[in-house]
């Protein structure tokens, strides 16, 4: 009946462009065959949207997602129909349905992504990262996305190689997609190694997951939160705001530090320098009232302890516990600016300094003392008189030299004799 309907809208369109060429008329059938489709399918699809609209989302999703590949297969299939009525010359004829055919098999593949990322994107809606304990949640959001981005790309290659066999003039193209042979499958095998190697990476995270989404990590000395997750690279949100771009084979090759693999809790450390004569059951005693009162402290860890002792101080080591990586920097801060404040303000003796105990007899140091205050205080004997020592026979050169040092000085000679 389908037939029927077609020769007769054929004849009907030749028997009025009865003037014009062959290839012209056969244009204007196919064109005729296609529009017919495209426009029922629009008037329908406006009225199936609104009425999915009204009792699941998720169908007006469907709808609204597959419209453009599920319009092309219709009006693809409509002209595949309508060719033999066109008319062509064989090898034009032959020619249209090779495109005809490698144009649906690529719809196809355009639908195959589609029902894809819409059946990762359904499953992804229900799972929450948005909660305080998230660590299940980005494991399932990590391994759907890469494997997704896998799955597309396999996709992709499989509908180009099959839509290039269609045809005889390209197969050879086709096959050699599926399956490099010789030596210019080897080289391009070699050059692609890269692309291979980072590929084959996301499907191994994506498997074993060393790294997830918004995981805390120390990359090459920076630090930041795993932001996304490519085929080929793994963009780093550093803690300044920077991306820090790495390919996905580094996960897998070199070491790195991964501060929320199994659990977001992590231990925070402040170091303290004190004198020896701090209080400590008082600095611990504050250091509880410190993480009491903190809204950042997850009430697990909080521990003060001396870990060195060197010449002139005390090294403390105070240990906080928090949920997450950005929470136990925060709580460190919090923590170090107020027992500081607390040494400053109750106990400033108690922060470090140097002390410099100086031994000997006391009445010695205190008469050089006052004898160097009082030869200060002495005028200067004028240059020539008897007070100049240079001047002096009597005294010499013995007497010249101890009347110059300084009073200090020879009190320090004394009391070296003695």
């Amino acid at each position: 009946m389908l037939n029927n309907v077609l020769t007769a809208s054929a004849d009907a369109i030749r028997e009025a462009l009865g003037w014009a060429p062959g290839w012209l008329v056969g244009t204007v059938i196919l064109i005729a065959a296609a529009s017919v489709p495209l426009l029922l399918f629009r008037l329908i699809l406006r009225r199936l949207y609104r009425f999915a609209g009204r009792f699941s989302p998720f169908a007006q999703t469907l709808i609204g997602r597959s419209q453009w590949p599920l319009c092309a297969m219709l009006v693809l299939l409509a002209m595949g129909f309508a060719l033999p009525t066109a008319q062509f010359v064989g090898s034009t004829t032959i020619a249209i349905a090779h495109l005809l055919l490698g144009g649906f098999v690529l719809t196809v593949g355009w639908m195959a992504v589609t029902a894809l990322r819409l059946s990762s994107d359904l499953y992804l809606s229900r799972v929450k990262v948005d909660i305080e304990d998230n660590l299940l949640a980005r494991k399932a959001v990590t391994q759907v996305r890469i494997l997704r981005g896998a799955a597309q790309t396999l996709i992709i290659i499989v509908t180009v190689g099959a839509a290039l066999m269609t045809s005889d003039q390209v197969r050879q193209y086709g096959v050699s997609l599926f399956a490099s042979a010789g030596a210019a499958g080897l080289v391009l095998g070699l050059a692609a190694r890269p692309l291979l190697a980072n590929l084959l990476a996301g499907i191994q995270i994506a498997l074993t997951q060393p790294i997830r989404l918004e995981d805390a990590v120390v990359v090459e000395g920076e630090w930041g939160w795993v932001e996304s997750i490519g085929s080929t690279y793994v963009v780093i949100r550093v803690w300044d705001l920077r991306r820090l771009i790495v390919p996905l084979s580094y996960f897998i090759e070199k070491p790195f530090q991964n501060w929320t693999h199994e659990s977001a809790d992590l231990l925070g450390s402040v170091f303290l320098h004190v004198d020896y004569g701090v209080p400590l059951d008082r600095l611990r005693a504050r250091l509880q009232e410190i993480v009491r009162a903190s809204p950042l402290w997850d009430r697990k860890v909080a521990v003060l302890q001396v870990t060195d002792a060197p010449a002139n101080m005390v090294e403390l080591r105070i240990l906080v516990s928090a949920r997450s990586g950005p929470a136990a920097f925060d709580l460190r801060c919090e923590v170090r600016e107020k027992m500081i404040d607390f040494l400053q303000s109750e106990y400033p003796d108690a922060l470090p300094r140097q002390r410099t105990d100086i031994t000997g007899d006391g009445r010695l140091l205190a008469a050089g003392l006052r004898e160097g205050r009082s030869g200060r205080g002495q005028a200067p004997p004028e240059r020539g008189g008897e007070g100049h020592p240079g001047r002096d026979p009597a005294r010499g050169a013995a007497g010249a030299d101890a009347a110059a040092r300084p009073a200090a000085r020879q009190w320090a000679e004394a009391a070296g004799r003695r």
